[in-house]
């Protein structure tokens, strides 16, 4: 994956914390994604396709989840409830939504968002595509940013 393939996802995460959220995000190294759980026990997913494949994973804390849930709802939520699941996959949706449109030479697809809770949880990528892991620090508190994306063979004839 090259650095231009993700950082649209780095911007998108960026602008969507301060602008929705009026949420300042400092962005930490980059590393690549292994396998395992995630860090985190809660994560916003969307699979992307066409031209590439790949997958987008926003693995958030319980903590971050609720006051981003609580700013989309406009109501303080105190546990994860059917409303905060709603509000992560909106809020992965928003991230690989505005990524799609700066990465059009892919001619991307974007599924609809899956939300996995629960501590440990696992979350697997497409088997060539080399995930890059960014961890945050927000005034909400800490979340990681994966992308995983590998360009595909155009079909024959095409």
């Amino acid at each position: 994956m090259q650095a231009e393939h993700i950082n649209p996802f780095l911007r998108s995460l960026a602008n969507t914390f301060t602008m929705m959220f009026d949420c300042e995000v400092r962005r930490g190294p980059l590393g690549v994604t292994t396998g395992g759980s995630r860090k985190y026990p809660i994560s916003g997913v969307i699979g992307l396709s066409g031209r590439a494949v790949g997958t987008v994973v926003i693995n958030l804390s319980e903590e971050v989840a609720l006051k981003a849930a609580s700013a989309l709802m406009l109501t303080e939520l105190t546990e994860v409830d059917d409303d905060v699941i709603d509000a992560v996959g909106e809020l992965a949706n928003i991230v690989a939504g505005a990524a799609k449109a700066e990465l059009e030479e892919f001619e991307l697809s974007v599924s609809l968002p899956n939300v996995v809770i629960g501590k440990g949880h696992e979350i697997r990528f497409p088997t060539n595509a080399k995930p890059i892991c960014v961890p945050y620090d927000t005034d909400f508190g800490p979340l990681l940013l994966e992308v995983g994306l590998e360009a595909v063979a155009a079909p024959a004839g095409a």
